[in-house]
């Protein structure tokens, strides 16, 4: 009798063990607060939801992947067994300020509570707009634009630092994955990057030298994806207008308590304008992984093998005739670039005690770089070096908080230049070559005390050294090969700032920061063979005071700013057309920076989720304080090619079926295109929108579906206009109205 009923105790436990109960408690990862309203999904059962404990239980049979989402939260998955009892941090992406944590000035703090000009692109940012490149996300923050003179021809301005910036990106510090990404000589090859190569992006505005070195614009930081959490293949496919094309694939594998990820995305297209094709391979392979309790390791491979066509710049009868056609000339010498880059970096983390630990960063990088233009015709090979390291303690003197930083930043570059003669878009006799050899290197520190609960001060401080030697070998022109070279004094760079909290979720700031930036190479060199050793460094201090506050569903961040420049550099062209820099004097830079967010709607349950506005308001007052040229006195007039008012509004809706709608607006005023005030851009709206379906499938298959319009009202425009040019060429046409949309595609393994 005893055995039967064995038996059929047996069987029911096992019945019971088939379809056990699981568990799963989900929490804020900041707050560790629950998280009601999680939509659940479990391939074969119909979608739960968790209470207001953050709490949902279920039953399972077997092993299952289970994946959920929230509005607020970044939509995730994992691997649940039944009977398992398992709780689930999220992290936040629609955050209020006071939970957007931010790592600008080496501070890991809650945005609402940092003591400077700082603005965070999230990944979801990034992808609401045509995926082709960073331009229009960045462009939606106050105070930073990104100009494309054409297709991958970049120039980042923030707060007016484009100035001395015909093309390319300087005067601004990029680091990627806390590596120096701005070369030796203070270029910056941004267009090598994609998309994907980019997860979240911090700005700080305005100088930054205390503990990032030269730059008055200030600084970018990129970070990639840094850990595999799952295992993921990824692919899409993404076409538009004017030849676009699109194609990525990638792969996520964890090992242990790391991972490895690797991508390969190829973009091309043939451009609005005649001559302005572009093709852009990426490849990019990341490993990190943990050796122990006390250390994490990370490596990455960044391969780009980049070539586009370079249209030229129009005068404005040029344009009202044809303002797709190219520059007279541009197709003929083949204008165009052709770049190839092998990135490689290293970085690891230990953490010496609770207390201390260390952070260094080495990478090594290597440029094939050829330039067929109108007027010449340049190749160069570049290898350059560095790193950076630094030490954090943390601890408690007597009743104060402190946060000790210390460390140093080292890039070492060389390159062999060479320009020859252009003929129909072949090198010809060679002009002049020259050897350049770049360093710059700095050390800074940084002290955080908090002397109340609601006062924190930070005060730093950094050393720069800085470089640069030309060897010319070869010079065909009447001037004999000679060695050059300008070692400049070193800076010592200050900033003091500090943080009231008026609450946990909002704060006043006010701040005081020194800034330098030397002569770039290219600066000093110029096309035409000159030599200036005379160009001065930049040098400037920033005035800053700011507020921002969250209040339920609206942020607020407000800023104010007063930069002195002095030694101002500037671009002015010969009656070759060549375009030589000098030092012009002062530059008065007064501004206001805005943006306000808020929700009007957020319900998860229903069948519109969210309905979410943004607006972003942009007032720079920059002038001229003394500054004559070639004598004229420009004294009192607007900085070239800076817009004095700019607004950018911004609508994203989000559905229950996964369907999502974002629009965007962004108004610039007129722009003056020479430093007499006497060419400017007219003033322009730009209208765009993406509507998408977003979806999972069986807990496994990611899918979204895209599509949408830019410039939907046809305007005529340039997102990057020539300054002071010759021959009154002042003008980029950008594209018209135009169309893209994709698809893509994830499963998990």
């Amino acid at each position: 009798m005893k055995l039967p009923i064995l038996l059929i105790a047996l069987s029911v436990f096992h019945i019971f063990s088939l379809f056990a109960q699981t568990k799963l408690v989900f929490l804020d990862k900041n707050s560790d607060e629950p998280v009601p309203g999680v939509l659940i999904k479990i391939a074969g059962q119909e979608n739960k939801v968790s209470d207001a404990n953050g709490t949902v239980v279920f039953s399972l049979s077997k092993a299952a992947f289970i994946s959920f989402s929230h509005i607020a939260y970044e939509a995730t998955g994992i691997q649940v067994s039944p009977g398992q009892e398992v709780t689930v941090f999220l992290n936040p992406t629609a955050q209020s300020l006071g939970e957007v944590v931010v790592t600008g000035f080496e501070s890991e703090r809650p945005l609402v509570h940092q003591a400077g000009a700082i603005s965070k692109v999230l990944e979801n940012e990034l992808y609401r707009f045509n995926e082709n490149s960073i331009l229009s996300a960045f462009n939606t923050k106050p105070g930073i634009r990104i100009e494309q003179r054409a297709p991958a021809s970049y120039r980042i301005s923030i707060r007016g630092s484009s100035l001395r910036s015909p093309f390319g990106v300087r005067n601004v510090k990029v680091y990627w994955n806390d590596i120096p990404f701005t070369s030796p000589d203070g270029t910056t090859a941004l267009n090598i990057l994609d998309l994907s190569n980019i997860q979240n992006s911090e700005v700080i505005k305005g100088p930054a030298g205390s503990i990032y070195g030269a730059g008055n614009g200030g600084v970018i930081s990129f970070e990639s994806r840094k850990q595999v959490n799952e295992n993921r293949f990824s692919t899409e496919y993404a076409m538009g207008d004017f030849g676009l094309h699109r194609f990525r694939i990638g792969l996520d594998q964890q090992i242990g308590k790391g991972g490895v990820s690797a991508s390969y995305v190829h973009q091309k297209s043939d451009g609005y304008r005649e001559h302005s094709a572009m093709d852009r391979k990426v490849f990019q392979l990341a490993l990190n992984t943990q050796p122990s309790e006390k250390q994490t390791l990370s490596a990455q491979v960044l391969y780009s093998d980049l070539n586009y066509q370079i249209p030229g710049a129009l005068t404005r009868d040029q344009v009202e005739e044809d303002r797709r056609q190219a520059r007279p000339g541009s197709v003929g010498q083949n204008s165009s670039i052709a770049q190839k880059t092998l990135y490689g970096t290293l970085s690891h983390e230990l953490k010496f005690h609770q207390k201390i630990r260390n952070n260094t960063a080495l990478y090594a990088n290597t440029t094939e770089f050829e330039n067929p233009f109108i007027l010449d015709y340049k190749r160069e090979t570049a290898f350059s070096y560095g790193g950076r390291t630094k030490f954090t303690y943390d601890d408690i003197w007597g009743d104060f908080p402190v946060k000790m930083i210390g460390g140093g930043e080292y890039q070492y570059g060389k390159t062999l230049a060479q320009n020859f003669g252009n003929r129909q878009g072949k090198a010809d006799t060679i002009r002049f070559s020259d050897d350049l050899i770049t360093a710059q290197a700095f050390l800074f520190g940084q002290l955080e005390i908090e002397w109340t609960s609601k006062l924190l001060m930070t005060l730093g401080l950094s050393n720069n050294y800085s470089r640069y030697e030309i060897d010319r070998q070869i010079d065909a022109g009447p001037n004999n090969p000679m060695a050059n070279s300008r070692t400049f004094d070193p800076i010592l760079i200050p900033r003091l700032a500090l943080v009231y909290k008026l609450s946990p979720y909002s704060g006043i700031y006010a701040s005081i920061s020194s800034g330098f930036s030397p002569p770039t190479i290219a600066e000093v060199r110029t096309n035409e063979g000159s030599i200036n050793l005379d160009l001065e460094a930049e040098r400037g201090t920033n005035y800053e005071m700011g507020y921002r506050g969250s209040y339920g569903i609206f942020n607020v961040d407000l800023t104010a700013f007063y930069f002195k420049l002095n030694e101002t550099i500037t671009t002015f062209t010969n009656d070759q057309g060549v375009v030589l820099f000098q030092n012009a004097g002062a530059t008065d830079q007064r501004g206001i920076e805005v943006s306000i967010d808020y929700s009007l709607y957020k319900n998860q349950l229903s069948a519109i989720q969210k309905i979410k506005l943004n607006h972003a308001f942009t007032g720079h007052y920059f002038k001229f304080a003394d500054y004559s040229s070639r004598g004229n006195d420009f004294s009192g007039n607007q900085l070239t090619g800076v817009s004095p008012n700019t607004l950018v509004n911004l609508v994203d809706i989000r559905t229950k079926a996964g369907i999502y709608l974002n629009m965007t607006h962004q108004y610039v005023d007129e722009i003056p295109l020479n430093d007499a005030n006497t060419v400017f851009q007219d003033a322009y709206n730009l209208l765009g929108g993406r509507l998408g379906w977003m979806t999972v499938w069986s807990g496994r298959w990611d899918f979204e579906v895209y599509g949408g319009v830019e410039n939907l009202l046809d305007e005529t425009y340039s997102l990057g206009n020539d300054l002071n040019a010759f021959a009154n060429r002042f003008f980029q046409p950008a594209p018209g109205r135009n169309w893209y949309g994709g698809v893509k595609l994830g499963f998990r393994y």
